[in-house]
């Protein structure tokens, strides 16, 4: 077995990915540690250090796969995204790189390529994008309809929420989210126009309630047809294990049949031959 070998089916294993995983949560947890001043004034050196040995052993971690994989290494998203975390960590700290390298944080995200679970919700996520897709352009085109008659209707009226189209998209979105929709906007409008409720409730039962429940019903298929198919493999994994035991047993099967022919055979030759003498 080359050194490659070696290398690759090292970082293949359980134990490394788990070692990784422990120093990713070490790490996450040194970052949030750094944000306070009390902390970062009594060991404010041994969190740099930790952060320090941290970042080393990513970049060694990925050495290691790079060496590994070599060109390969880029066929796996997620390989990639580790070395996006892993280089902006590298970034200086000094002059305008420093909010930059801020964004260290964001190496707590390798839990999701690291967590088989995590990559999975991640995996059914990204499915649903195509679908997330065609209700986000349904949603706004059902946006830019209300916001223009929410314009019209009461842009004259209340003009610093309706008074443009973007102050009335904007408030429609207030209104979508049900933060102080009712006492902070649509009480106020209708104290003016009494109907107004006519206009709104309308628009928060197709936004709120409808098209949240799309997106739901949207990730829960998505998320289900992928749990079918990660079942659906492993029980192609264990058909055909079984598969390759059964012939197996076949094989010895029939092995014994033929040594018990020859037996025969031979005993039969045996016989014969004592009934000559």
């Amino acid at each position: 077995m080359s050194l490659q070998d070696k290398v690759r089916k090292l970082v293949e294993t359980d134990r490394f990915t788990n070692a990784v995983m422990t120093v990713i949560i070490i790490n996450a947890i040194t970052l949030g540690l750094s944000t306070s001043e009390s902390v970062m004034s009594s060991i404010g050196p041994i969190i740099e250090m930790v952060d320090d040995i941290a970042l080393a052993i990513f970049v060694v971690e990925l050495a290691l796969k790079f060496y590994a994989y070599r060109l390969r290494f880029f066929k796996s998203a997620w390989n990639i995204f580790d070395l996006c975390v892993v280089t902006v960590g590298l970034l200086p700290s000094g002059g305008g790189m420093s909010a930059l390298r801020g964004l260290r944080v964001i190496r707590a995200m390798r839990l999701l390529s690291v967590i088989p679970q995590m990559r999975a919700v991640v995996q059914a996520l990204l499915d649903a994008l195509p679908g997330m897709g065609a209700v986000i352009i349904m949603i706004s085109i059902v946006f830019y309809v209300f916001g223009v008659m929410a314009t019209l209707m009461y842009g004259d009226t209340f003009p610093e929420w309706f008074g443009t189209l973007g102050r009335s998209l904007y408030s429609l979105f207030q209104i979508m989210t049900l933060e102080s929709w009712s006492m902070g906007i649509v009480r106020p409008v209708m104290e003016v126009h009494p109907s107004a409720w006519l206009f709104f409730v309308p628009f928060i039962v197709i936004t709120s309630f409808s098209v949240l429940n799309l997106f739901i019903g949207l990730l829960v298929n998505t998320m289900q047809t992928a749990v079918e198919e990660e079942t659906e493999a492993e029980f192609e994994k264990l058909r055909d294990l079984v598969k390759s035991e059964t012939d197996i047993v076949a094989e010895n099967v029939s092995e014994l049949h033929a040594e018990l022919r020859a037996l025969r055979a031979e005993l039969a030759e045996q016989r014969g031959t004592g009934d000559v003498r």
